[in-house]
């Protein structure tokens, strides 16, 4: 239902762009000069709509529709590492914002003295896992150091994980038995709500010895579903990331996370840049993309990707 749903209202939308160039072209027949304007800019509306439905459609994974899971992990180096994190959190809810989806935060980590150490953040809207797939892997900053008191230039990593979101064990098996629960009390800054009851979950998977935490909510059972969901998601990447060999070449350094292989360079000092080293694509405006602005970014991302799939496709369909 859900599928039809969305379906339904992709028809829609097309049909609604439909009626829109036709309403346009009747006007443009009445040869009156006084509706120019009103059509440059109602061709232009147009324009920018089918540009963004033409993006949409190289979100075409199983998954891309859906709602994601972001987790930003700091890289060894302490305080500038945590701060670098935080900088990340911050860039990609300001651009969950632009685009109108919802997030929260289901579980973080603070800084010993700045930032954070982790966090995860529950991003609901469409395509967010398409969209947000192109995060994936190690983000580097470059910069001159606000926590060095000789503001020497320093080099932070932090990892970045992108999930998808799922509401059920459809897409991954996951038995009772193979989960160890242990409830204990959140965290925080304090507060009436805090340090009084027990609601924070802890849910070891014992076969993976992966572990999810989530203390966001007042609700036992709130936080439970939430981290299962995270749980569900880093099971799905595993599942995945075992049959990797299998489409190497479909996937190729996209897959890769490890420390080593940074997909991104922030670099802030001696100049401004932020380039993909997947794409090669590059944005001398650091602080825009700083402040949300991924969308050029992204989209350089998903065309390489789907011209590497048509590539790898093109010996099978001859």
């Amino acid at each position: 239902m859900k599928r039809l749903a969305a379906l339904r209202e992709e028809v829609m939308d097309w049909r609604q762009i439909n009626q829109a160039v036709n309403d346009s072209f009747e006007l443009a027949q009445l040869g009156d000069e006084s509706l120019r304007d009103e059509l440059e800019n109602e061709l232009a509306r147009i324009k920018a709509e089918i540009d963004q439905r033409e993006f949409d459609l190289m979100l075409n994974g199983k998954f891309d529709r859906g709602n994601a899971l972001l987790a930003i992990h700091a890289g060894a180096g302490g305080v500038e590492a945590q701060d670098w994190a935080d900088m990340l959190l911050r860039m990609f809810l300001r651009w969950t914002e632009n685009k109108g989806f919802k997030t929260e935060i289901l579980d973080s980590s603070p800084g010993e003295e700045a930032g954070i150490k982790s966090v995860t953040v529950s991003v609901e809207g469409k395509f967010a896992f398409g969209y947000m797939r192109s995060e994936k892997g190690v983000h580097r900053l470059v910069r001159l150091s606000p926590y060095d008191a000789a503001h020497r230039r320093h080099t932070s990593f932090a990892l970045v994980e992108i999930l998808p979101q799922f509401e059920d064990d459809s897409e991954v098996d996951i038995s009772p038995d193979d989960l160890k629960i242990d409830v204990y009390r959140s965290s925080g800054a304090g507060g009436q709500n805090v340090q009084k009851n027990s609601t924070a979950i802890r849910i070891t998977h014992l076969p993976t010895g992966l572990v999810v935490t989530c203390q966001n909510e007042r609700s036992q059972t709130q936080n439970r579903e939430s981290a299962m969901k995270v749980l569900r998601g880093r099971l799905f990447e595993i599942k995945m990331q075992e049959q990797a060999d299998q489409i190497a070449e479909m996937r190729g350094e996209y897959s890769k996370a490890e420390w080593g292989s940074q997909i991104r360079s922030y670099v802030l000092h001696p100049y401004q840049m932020v380039k993909d080293h997947r794409t090669d694509y590059e944005v001398g405006n650091a602080q825009g993309v700083l402040n949300g602005n991924l969308g050029g970014l992204m989209e350089a991302f998903l065309r390489a990707r789907l011209s590497r799939s048509l590539q790898s496709a093109a010996p099978a369909a001859e």
